[in-house]
């Protein structure tokens, strides 16, 4: 190889890294040859913060992931200038595989959170990645009431974008409190109404935990007649009582 007969040195003072470039472009043997470097730093990120093992997890690249996290010295937390941990790209882009080889390190944290507060967990649920919500879900370890900006839940977000394979997923998981409010005082039944998702607002209507005490707009709900009008597929009006 060109780069040991020159003895070039892997890390460069300027611009992206031999590695990064190698990983960018899902090159597995150069990425192979320079984590068998001793000088080879597998953390070096480029200007963003991304780092080989957050860049290779973008790309879904499996191998090349499994390759980095075999590197004891490879820190699977660290985060780009937004906050976010490798774990982040894999959940926004679906890679389901990459996930779970991450979440097989002990030292990774499923919880994590970027700068707006939201957690891998929240992300999934705003892409509608039912799979990767699925993953999740499996770890005890995972809150699935955690809230990301402005304390909306994945439960909140995924009934505000229709994702309602993702909502059932959610409210399976016996810790899910579906009764959350965000900081304007809205739930996932709220938002699934506003946006007329009624087959979601039936769901959570149904919930065993579901509090009919609710606010809608600054309209009280202190029964349950209008669960016939989600039956039908349109909510019936919501009186002031």
């Amino acid at each position: 190889m060109a780069l040991e007969q020159q003895g070039a040195n892997p890390e460069r003072s300027k611009g992206p890294t031999p590695l990064l470039w190698a990983v960018e472009r899902g090159h597995e043997t150069i990425v192979k040859m320079l984590l068998e470097r001793d000088d080879t730093n597998p953390n070096a990120a480029d200007v963003h913060g991304r780092t080989p093992l957050f860049i290779a997890a973008s790309k879904g690249c499996e191998r090349v992931v499994e390759m980095l996290l075999e590197r004891k010295d490879v820190n699977p937390n660290t985060a780009n200038r937004s906050g976010e941990a490798p774990l982040f790209p894999a959940v926004h882009e679906g890679h389901e595989g990459v996930l779970k080889l991450l979440l097989e390190r002990p030292d990774v944290n499923p919880n994590t959170t970027n700068v707006y507060g939201q957690t891998p967990l929240f992300r999934a649920a705003f892409k509608g990645h039912e799979g990767v919500v699925k993953v999740l879900l499996e770890r005890n370890d995972v809150d699935p009431n955690a809230g990301g900006e402005g304390r909306q839940t994945p439960l909140y977000i995924a009934a505000q974008k229709g994702h309602e394979r993702v909502v059932k997923i959610l409210l399976e998981r016996l810790e899910i409190n579906p009764n959350i409010t965000d900081l304007a005082g809205e739930t996932a039944f709220s938002q699934a109404l506003e946006r007329e998702h009624y087959a979601i607002a039936k769901l959570l209507s149904e919930h065993r935990n579901f509090n009919l005490q609710l606010y809608f707009n600054g309209l009280t709900i202190h029964s349950p007649p209008w669960r016939s009008g989600l039956d039908q597929g349109h909510p019936k009006r919501i009186r002031r009582f």
